[in-house]
């Protein structure tokens, strides 16, 4: 067998607008074809094909829905770590509801046959906005190794393809003895995330817990932070340094604050987180914010 490319796929990667950030292509995968990329908001129809498809959202949520127009129809809201599987030989229509960053990566069934060391061929079941923390770590660490590529990486991609297949085969195969699909996990609703988000900007200078924030919601800290997550793409707490950084960056721009007391007033501990938080996530500084304006 040949290096997997696009030519093995369904053909999603193949519309227009579609402009893949890295691949795996002439990298001399057989087993295994990766592309990360950002998709437009479209509704198209797919043929069948060889590979199966598996698609890790990066971002969201999003609505997508799926077997459109056909009596099996269903739609859902995915959060970022939510995952998209097309098995091979299957048609597929689909309706991305919105902008939204994914990794796809394509194997052929005969890796999941192979993985599943069964006399009786392995279907696998379609899934739509299921959560698997190991399938989502496997495939980071094959975007990473992608992204980091050396020669010498190959027998780790290998085995890293072979980790997915047999998860692919274990725990998403079709049938009646199939384990149950991860259900997905139920977000925010708005007056809770309003109730929170009212909470953060109220107390955006102190040291909120994830208890205090779970409590305005009304959940549980582990119910909260799932449901957070899947409102909002964030964890509460990458989501409140968000706000930190915007309120921050608002005040440098439109005011004549000492720096030193914006960061505090913005829940940094001093001038120098402040200036740390900004580098890694805007690549400038407090002072360069507000020499621009």
């Amino acid at each position: 067998m040949g290096e997997l490319g696009p030519a093995d796929t369904n053909g999603i990667l193949s519309l227009p607008w579609i402009r893949p950030e890295r691949t795996s292509a002439g990298l001399g995968w057989d087993r295994l074809y990766l592309s990360r990329q950002h998709e437009q908001p479209y509704r198209a129809e797919f043929g069948p094909a060889r590979t199966h498809q598996l698609i890790l959202h990066l971002a969201g949520p999003v609505t997508v829905r799926r077997g459109v127009g056909s009596p099996g129809e269903r739609s859902r809201r995915i959060p970022a770590g939510g995952l998209f599987l097309q098995p091979s030989h299957q048609e597929l229509s689909v309706e991305l509801g919105g902008e939204l960053d994914t990794l796809h990566v394509y194997l052929p069934d005969s890796a999941v046959q192979e993985a599943a060391g069964s006399d009786a061929p392995v279907r696998l079941a379609d899934r739509l906005g299921s959560v698997d923390a190991l399938l989502e770590q496997l495939l980071l660490t094959l975007d990473r190794v992608v992204r980091e590529w050396e020669p010498g990486a190959r027998a780790y991609a290998d085995q890293l393809g072979a980790l997915v297949a047999a998860q692919l085969a274990r725990q998403h195969r079709a049938g009646p003895d199939a384990p149950a699909a991860a259900r997905p996990v139920e977000a925010l609703t708005d007056r809770q995330f309003a109730q929170v988000r009212e909470l953060m900007d109220e107390r955006l200078a102190e040291s909120l817990g994830l208890a205090e924030l779970a409590a305005a919601a009304g959940l549980s800290v582990s119910r909260f932070a799932r449901r957070f997550k899947a409102r909002t793409g964030l964890p509460p707490h990458r989501y409140l340094v968000r706000l930190r950084v915007e309120q921050a960056g608002l005040l440098l721009r439109t005011g004549a604050e000492p720096i030193a007391d914006i960061a505090v007033r913005c829940g940094f501990s001093h001038q120098e987180h402040l200036t740390r938080v900004l580098r890694a996530q805007l690549g400038t500084t407090p002072a360069a914010l507000r020499r621009d304006g």
